[in-house]
């Protein structure tokens, strides 16, 4: 697994948002299915064809979205969310395989970031990135998805 330290641009995004405790997070891949059913509604889509799933975790809960990156924020379609997400630093690496093994490829990441003396920005979204090029996999459940994890330093 290649893991390393990028900076990433900021991007306006606009698409759904999802709450509840850790617990409750085997729905998350169902708002998938609410969002591909949804995205035509969207305008000032970029050519871009990737699905951006920005999180962010607290103690007992996470916030998560889907969402599709757009030229500009101005018409918010009902129910949804738009927001910019800021430029800033991550670990970067991309997940392959089960959904089951998510949890162990972020835990490489971390123990990666604390052998190299990187720390999570909490403030800051993490963010999974699906790419058009592995719809039809990921379809199947052989996943591949970039994940970010936001980092307060960064070592060049």
């Amino acid at each position: 697994m290649d893991i390393q330290v990028i900076e990433r641009e900021e991007k306006q995004v606009v698409g759904i948002s999802w709450n509840g405790t850790y617990s409750q997070m085997k729905s998350i891949p169902g708002l998938f299915t609410v969002f591909k059913g949804r995205i035509k509604e969207i305008p000032y889509q970029t050519q871009e064809s990737v699905v951006i799933a920005p999180f962010h975790t607290r103690e007992t809960e996470i916030t998560y979205y889907i969402t599709t990156p757009v030229e500009k924020i101005e018409e918010i379609p009902e129910g949804m969310v738009g927001f910019t997400i800021p430029r800033k630093n991550f670990v970067f690496t991309t997940h392959k395989g089960r959904i089951e093994d998510v949890e162990n490829t972020y835990h490489k990441i971390f123990a990666w970031m604390k052998e190299y003396g990187y720390e999570q920005d909490h403030y800051a979204l993490c963010l999974e990135i699906f790419k058009e090029k592995y719809k039809l996999q990921n379809a199947f459940g052989d996943l591949h998805y970039d994940i970010y994890v936001p980092v307060k330093t960064y070592r060049k």
